[in-house]
Parts: C-alpha cells; structure tokens; sequence
C-alpha cells in the first residue's frame, strides 16, 4: 500500500506537532508513530519547560547553565538558538492561551531544578506539563494533518540520488509504504534499551537504527543520561519523581534519613543529574536504599498529583515522608546529526527532538531542556522546509542490497539487563570490552535484510543496533565527561575537549567538530 504526501513525520510527540502545526497551513502532512499519540516521553514528561520569563533572569544565564551541565561538549551556536529562540517561542505561547500554572496576580509560577541558577521552570498541571502541552497542541491541530498511529517505521527509502523520500512501516495492516518530499524523524529516544528506565517500553531508539542504516551520521551515542529518582517499588522502577520535587525541598537520604548529596556538590541535591545518579549508584552499590525525603514540603498532593498518585498506586504512603528512589535511563544526548534546521546527512531526511544531536545537551542535559529543544527545533525545521518548497522529483527508489541473515540477538529483557551492567551509570573497558564482543557486528547490523521479520523482531534488532552504537562510542571516549563516567578513566581528559565520536556509512571516526564546515564562502556554512 502506497501513501503519497508532502511531509512525512516520524514520531508524534512535542517536536513533531509542534512542526506540523506549522507545515500543515502550506503543505499535506502524515504523521507515523509506533504507538498511541499519548504514549511519548513528551507526553510523560512531569518536569516543565526552561524558558527566560522574568526579569532577574537573563538569558546569558540560561545559556551558562547549559554548557556547565554539559561540560562543555556543546555546538555552542545552537545552544544560543535553544536558549534565545526559545524564549521568545515560550514568551507567545503565554500570551497566546498555554495554561501554565500561575500565581493569583497571573504571574507564571517558576520552579527550579537541578543545575538551574534561578527559577525558570514553568510548569502545568502541577506535574503534568507534557501531558497538557500534547493536549494542547493536539487540539490546534486540524484533521486534515493524518495520524497514523500503531504502525512500525523500519526503513528509510532513498531514491537514485541518496536523497530520503520516504519510509517503510509495518502494522496492523501490514506493511505501508510511504513517499514523500521531506521526511521527519521525531521518534524520540532509548532508555528503553535499559532494564530501569523513566521511559515508555516503546523508546527504542528506532529512528537512530533507521537513520545508521540509510547511512546518516550518528554521534554522541556514550552519552545516555540517567535520573537519579525513579520510584523503586518490588526491585523495580516504576515511573519517574520529577526533580521539580527536589526544587520544591525534596532532599536525598539514606534509610536512616542521613543526606546523601550534603558535601558532594556544591549545589547539593540539585547538582546536576549525572552526578546525583552516581551518588545514589554507589550508595545502592553498597546495598543501602535510597529515598527522597519530602517531609518539608507542604500541598505536596496539590503541587504534584501525578507523582502522589504514581505513589498511592504503588502503595507508597506519602505521610511517611520518604519516597523510596534509585536511578534509571532517561534521555540520550546523541543522536542522528542534525544541523539547527534538523537537515541530517542525507538530503530530505530532518531529524529532531531527543532522536536529533545538535550539540545542544552536551554530555549532560540541562534538566527541562529537552521540551524547549522540542518546541524550538521543530518550529525552525518547518520554517525552513516551507521555504524549501517540494521540489523532489525522483521518486525511483535505490535498491540497497540487504544480504545478511539476522544476527544471533539477545531476548528484549537480556539486552536491557546487559545494558544496565555493562552501559550503565558507570563503565569500565573489560565490561564494555566483554560486552560488545557477544552484541553482533556494526557491519552485519547494517547489511541485515529486515524482509519477512515481525514488529517485535523488527524492534528488538533496531535495539541492538543502538546498542551496539552506545557500547563502541562507550569504549572510544576514554575518559569520565558528564553522564559518561569510567572506573578505569576517571577524570576528564583535555584530549578529548570537543571531540566527537560519530558513525556514518558504517565507519566509526573521532572528529575534533559536530560538523564539517565549508570554509571557501565568506560565512562558514554546515555542509554535510
């Protein structure tokens, strides 16, 4: 079955509507996701949006607190469009209906969070700022924009040229076939690849295993940053304890209510995220039990209705003061290289939201970035598509030749255990060694014929893909940088300042940029 459009998007969550909404007034949109509309990490999200709205804050500060969070391994360029567009998007949306929560004079409420200098944090519904974001955004969009949910992207489709024009997709009703000008990849991130994880069991990282096999560039893949406070209940995680919960007074003790954080950081329970996860690893390494002590926050069910039901649910009783934690996978930096219009290295095909890498998280994300980065890159990309026009004219498909039988695979809950032991919050060369000599190889993963499989076949291999990504970057980057840390290498290293590890064609090279600059025009322009 054949679906012909304008735009094809990949992924439905706050960078995918946010460019529809845009492109749906010029152009014919379909939208695919492999699940329901409300089943993306932005939809989840309880954390707010960072944004500059008051007047004793100033962007320059925001932009500060970014690159400090990310240890520097930034695109510093697109920080600033982050930073600065943002604001100025997040600025309309309050004057244009967004119900953020405000105090009685109508001033929003801000919230701070870790690694955050002032308070900047809106936030909705308490807790449940991406739910009512979606919503939102949903409701704007017209029905003339097709979603088409339930459905598998599992191959990119290049034509003669290389350029992207469209994607297979496996579902209910077997396999579609999609063409299209331009083609989007929102499809979001992978903490799913980990045995404990804030995210939807849908994160797979689909879109970077689709993006590695049509021959994009990949980098940043050692970089997955784990959340210190996901609710631990039965020796499992069960969803996520917002860090607005530690702005709000929340603290991290011990079982005999002992801080955790006091004299590690100088911003205590707020330092950023890869170090609060290490902490709580090691203390749960040495068999203690973590909690977040929320004795002094009042309201604390009207402030957080989403966290305080998650906890009724799992029969955690609040009036006890302690919420048991431990930490667990929650968004990957890296990503399918994308310049700040989300042009990837193949022609047509944009990539944005967490599957993108643009620099702008660095080696750590900067808590409640992630929906900014949404909102920011995915109105860029539209503008600049519209201005594109759809001009494709070869729609006569290249005919790749896909050889090799499937590899030999781990189980889906094997490979997420391996990853939690041997990638996950810390790292040493003989498990990463060990551990990637039993995942199969780049070059079978890329040359596997995907013909015949079925959707959990499909999805269990691009699994492995990224996981095969993630443990070479891991075992490359020698060094301890933000949530990369390494027993065996544990500082910082100056060699490794501004280095990028990035896969494209099958090969593996070490960069000293996140792009390749054309250098004989007056302005430099990103060229692939």
């Amino acid at each position: 079955m054949d679906v012909k459009t304008d735009v094809l998007i990949i992924g439905s969550g706050i960078a995918a509507l946010q460019a529809a909404l845009l492109l749906e007034e010029h152009y014919q949109i379909q939208i695919v996701t492999k699940s329901s509309v409300y089943m993306s990490s932005s939809y989840r999200a309880q954390g707010g949006i960072a944004a500059v709205t008051s007047k004793e804050d100033h962007i320059k500060h925001h932009i500060a607190d970014t690159l400090k969070a990310g240890e520097y391994h930034h695109e510093k360029r697109n920080v600033e469009t982050l930073i600065e567009d943002g604001t100025k998007i997040m600025q309309n949306y309050l004057k244009t209906g967004l119900p953020i929560d405000r105090h009685l004079d109508g001033k929003p409420v801000l919230g701070l969070e870790g690694a955050h200098s002032h308070h900047r944090i809106l936030h909705a519904g308490g807790d449940r700022t991406g739910q009512i974001f979606i919503d939102y955004l949903l409701h704007k969009l017209s029905p003339k924009t097709k979603v088409n949910s339930y459905e598998m992207a599992y191959e990119l489709l290049l034509n003669t040229d290389g350029d992207c024009i469209g994607v297979l997709t496996k579902g209910e009703k077997g396999i579609k076939r999609y063409l299209a000008h331009h083609v989007i990849l929102a499809t979001g991130g992978a903490g799913a690849l980990y045995s404990s994880t804030s995210n939807y069991p849908n994160n797979t990282g689909d879109g970077i295993a689709l993006a590695f096999r049509a021959g994009a560039a990949i980098s940043d893949m050692e970089f997955m940053q784990f959340h210190p406070s996901l609710l631990w209940c039965e020796n499992k995680a069960k969803g996520l304890i917002s860090e607005a919960v530690r702005g709000a007074g929340g603290t991290f003790v011990d079982a005999q209510c002992k801080p955790i954080m006091k004299g590690l950081h100088p911003q205590g329970d707020l330092a950023p995220r890869h170090i609060t996860a290490h902490a709580l690893f090691t203390k749960r390494a040495a068999g203690e039990e973590t909690f977040i002590d929320i004795a002094t926050i009042q309201n604390f069910d009207a402030k957080f209705p989403a966290i305080a039901q998650l906890c009724y649910d799992n029969q955690v009783h609040l009036q006890d003061g302690l919420i048991p934690v431990a930490p667990g996978s929650h968004f990957l930096m890296g990503g399918v290289i994308a310049d700040d219009n989300g042009r990837t290295t193949i022609p047509n095909l944009y990539a944005v939201g967490e599957v993108a890498c643009t620099g702008v998280h660095g080696a750590n994300r900067l808590a409640s970035n992630s929906l900014l980065e949404g909102i920011t890159f995915g109105q860029k990309m539209a503008y600049f598509i519209i201005q594109q026009g759809c001009h494709q004219k070869n729609f006569f498909l290249d005919q790749p030749q896909y050889a090799d039988k499937k590899p030999p695979l781990f189980s889906k809950q094997q490979l997420q255990q391996r990853m939690m032991q041997f990638v996950g919050i810390v790292r040493n060369i003989d498990d990463l060694q060990y551990f990637v000599q039993q995942l199969p190889s780049l070059q079978s993963l890329l040359h596997t014929n995907l013909e015949g499989m079925e959707q959990a076949e499909l999805e269990l291999f691009m699994m492995h893909v990224v996981a095969t990504l993630m443990t070479h970057a891991a075992i490359i980057r020698t060094e301890t940088r933000g949530a990369h840390i390494r027993t065996d290498k544990s500082e910082m290293d100056a060699q490794w300042a501004s280095r990028w590890i990035i896969f494209s064609q099958g090969q593996l090279k070490v960069r000293n940029s996140l792009y390749e600059y054309h250098q004989t025009r007056g302005n430099a322009q990103t060229v692939f």
